[in-house]
């Protein structure tokens, strides 16, 4: 039995995880949670300085432990950092607190979206090549998620109606 106590986003950068996830949230009358944005607020930093100051490895344990401590609540739409999914203990909580949806996209159009934003560590360098080698390495890492929806050529209603049908909580 899959619960709906929570929905979680989860999905490439630039899948569109905080858009739908808000727009998800305000249709529901449900609170909007940014596993990132969470995580930047309890360090009062940002994501590309935890990076560069502590490492990676420093940042991952943080969004675990910030990932436990949403999802232990209810009535929320999660948008999770896109390598959230890569800790096997991540994806066992995302699973037994909520519909996990699995947010997908072509590289190109992911490409389109994150072009401009100077605000993803794992982008640095040649933008193009990082989002082939990364969306490779991570081609099976969603594939735990109850529901996967491409939002290459969705408009987010459309995206949110079928997430909310799926999980049965229509009005």
């Amino acid at each position: 039995m899959v619960s709906t106590r929570n929905i979680v986003l989860v999905g490439f950068m630039g899948t569109g995880k905080s858009t739908i996830g808000k727009k998800l949230a305000d249709q529901l009358g449900w609170n909007f949670q940014d596993s990132d944005a969470f995580v930047e607020q309890q360090q009062q930093t940002s994501i590309a300085d935890m990076f560069r100051e502590q490492g990676e490895a420093f940042f991952r344990k943080l969004e675990s432990q910030a990932l436990e401590n949403l999802l232990a609540g209810e009535g929320q739409v999660v948008a999770t950092g896109g390598g959230a999914v890569l800790a096997e203990a991540n994806r066992t909580c995302m699973l037994s607190n909520g519909l996990v949806v699995a947010l997908t996209a072509t590289a190109e159009i992911i490409i389109q979206r994150v072009q401009s934003d100077q605000s993803r560590p794992l982008l640095q360098g040649n933008l193009e090549e990082r989002v082939h080698t990364l969306m490779e390495q991570r081609r099976h890492a969603y594939d735990f998620a109850h529901l996967t929806i491409d939002t290459s050529a969705l408009s987010t209603d459309e995206i949110a109606a079928k997430i909310i049908e799926h999980a049965g909580l229509l009005n």
